[in-house]
């Protein structure tokens, strides 16, 4: 496995999900993508509109031309908008707060994270917590404790909660897997990506990290956010009159994006200019994972 303080690439980010592949869930699709110019080519299809956030709307701080407009068209032609990101760093006001800082029209129940669908999942007791430093984890339901570089406190608590990796450290990481060795417990992964596209190339994000830990430990790592089931029923839920074949989920990740929206029967747009595979003919990476979306286009 890639070094987490190295510089991770656009292939050792595919290869990486294609070797945790068995630990998500499966699917098959057919082989037999459209091309398509924008989402209003298909708009009349589809009552519902999923985005990814990080490679389809925005790309670390900064808006990707023209999604804000395209989200109001959508949404004029009586789409449903939702906002479906694996982003885990901020709470709920947070996140709401970050997307209209980017400048997009969005209402706050259309915006749904991970860490929603993470936190709706933590039992009682004493829960050692990886998060950002910004966090003030105002919406944890249980008794905390924040993990840093203090080896006494990964004992001391008994689950692990992983929001954020924006302050983690491999140091930090070493501390975890040393007290998964002494002692396994449940640790909760609020965010299964393993990167996302920043202006400056790619974040490693907190799926990296878990899946290092369920390398050893997988009857304790439980994942959470894109493609894992629990984010599509909140989805779904906030939805109740649509068909799942109505539903559309853009994403940028195959095995993210693509992946879980599949297994749920929506259909899927494969979005591919500004993402994980800027820069490359995704063809290729589409034939090695098998994961053939129904649409693609370069932006939306």
């Amino acid at each position: 496995m890639t070094d987490p303080d190295a510089l991770l690439t656009t292939q050792q980010i595919f290869d990486r999900y294609e070797e945790i592949r068995t630990r998500l869930p499966a699917v098959t699709t057919q082989p037999d993508t459209v091309e398509i110019s924008s989402l209003l080519d298909i708009a009349a299809q589809v009552d519902a509109f999923v985005f990814d956030a990080f490679g389809v709307l925005n790309v670390g701080e900064t808006l990707i031309p023209g999604a804000d407009t395209r989200l109001d068209q959508l949404r004029a032609r009586g789409c449903a908008i939702r906002i479906l990101t694996n982003a885990a760093s901020y709470d709920r006001s947070g996140a709401i707060a970050k997307f209209k800082r980017l400048g997009l029209r969005v209402e706050d129940d259309e915006i749904i994270t991970s860490r929603q669908a993470a936190l709706d999942a933590m039992g009682a007791g004493h829960w050692g917590v990886i998060a950002a430093d910004t966090d003030q984890l105002g919406d944890l339901p249980h008794t905390v404790t924040r993990l840093t570089d203090k080896a006494a406190d990964y004992d001391a608590v008994d689950q692990f909660l992983f929001l954020s990796a924006a302050d983690w450290t491999a140091a930090q990481q070493d501390l975890l897997n040393a007290a998964m060795q002494r002692s396994p417990r449940p640790l909760l992964i609020a965010n299964a990506d393993l990167a996302a596209p920043r202006d400056d190339g790619f974040s490693v994000e907190p799926g990296y990290f878990g899946h290092m830990v369920a390398d050893a430990f997988p009857d304790c790592v439980r994942f959470f956010g894109k493609p894992f089931p629990e984010v599509y029923d909140l989805i779904e839920a906030s939805l109740p009159k649509t068909a799942k074949n109505r539903i559309a989920m853009c994403g940028d990740t195959l095995h993210t994006d693509i992946l879980g929206a599949a297994v749920r029967g929506w259909r899927t747009v494969l979005v591919t200019q500004d993402g994980l595979f800027s820069g490359y003919e995704t063809q290729p990476f589409v034939r090695r994972a098998g994961l053939f979306a129904d649409w693609r286009l370069c932006r939306i």
